[in-house]
């Protein structure tokens, strides 16, 4: 898990180098693609390796669609919304609390280390940047634990009928891939998938404020529109 948090000098920089590589076309390395308006695109210390301690996701989605619930165990996020309105709900998990985040055009969300969240569009399209303090962001999806994970685990762990865990995981199971995006693909219908972090390396290549979710959103022309069944700001989640 290197290449985390606060980097205090340039340390992939040589002087006797030469000038580095500083410059990269974002749209030249997919991390993933649902179709062609779900997908993102990353770019790390492996396209601009003097790029120490932090990468940049470029994130589009449409309504109907989400960033599937996942944690980095490595790095802490900021989701900066650039079109459209957001949900980011995030899990604290020293509270057990489920905050859910409103946003719009120039606003932003952070996401702390480790901390279980997801993006949830509002809007027909939505366009976000994704800010990571970490050179080499790691992903924990969690459609990989659901189609990995033995059925008798979800039996012993909360008393569920291994066949209805089963049936109920079969969309998952069916693509046999994680979701990242979702909902995922039908069985038997391509899905295709970026390079993720080990993309091309770089040559020089060419609102208002957050609203409380009550149904009601201010646009970002000043009007309205409502959510439909629209989450609270907060559940607790009771701990025995």
């Amino acid at each position: 898990m290197g290449g985390a948090g606060f980097v205090p000098g340039n340390l992939n920089l040589k002087k006797s180098a030469g000038n580095p590589n500083l410059a990269y076309n974002m749209k030249d390395n997919l991390l993933f693609k649902a179709d062609e308006a779900n997908l993102a695109y990353e770019v790390s210390a492996t396209q601009i390796p003097a790029m120490v301690g932090g990468s940049v996701a470029d994130l589009y989605m449409t309504k109907g669609h989400i960033r599937e619930p996942h944690w980095h165990p490595n790095a802490w996020e900021l989701d900066v919304v650039i079109e459209g309105r957001v949900i980011v709900s995030i899990l604290n998990p020293d509270t057990s609390q489920l905050i859910n985040n409103s946003a719009g055009p120039g606003q932003v969300v952070f996401i702390p280390m480790g901390w279980l969240h997801w993006i949830t569009p509002v809007t027909d399209r939505t366009h976000l940047h994704l800010f990571f303090n970490s050179s080499q962001v790691e992903n924990a999806e969690v459609s990989d634990f659901l189609r990995t994970t033995p059925s008798e685990v979800f039996k012993l762990s909360y008393n569920i009928d291994p066949a209805l865990i089963s049936a109920a995981l079969a969309p998952i199971k069916a693509v046999n891939e994680t979701v990242f995006v979702g909902p995922p693909a039908s069985s038997g219908s391509s899905r295709p998938t970026g390079t993720g972090a080990s993309g091309n390396q770089a040559g020089t290549s060419t609102g208002g404020d957050i609203s409380p979710m009550n149904g009601s959103m201010r646009s970002r022309a000043g009007g309205t529109y409502t959510l439909p069944n629209p989450p609270q700001p907060t559940v607790n989640i009771k701990r025995r």
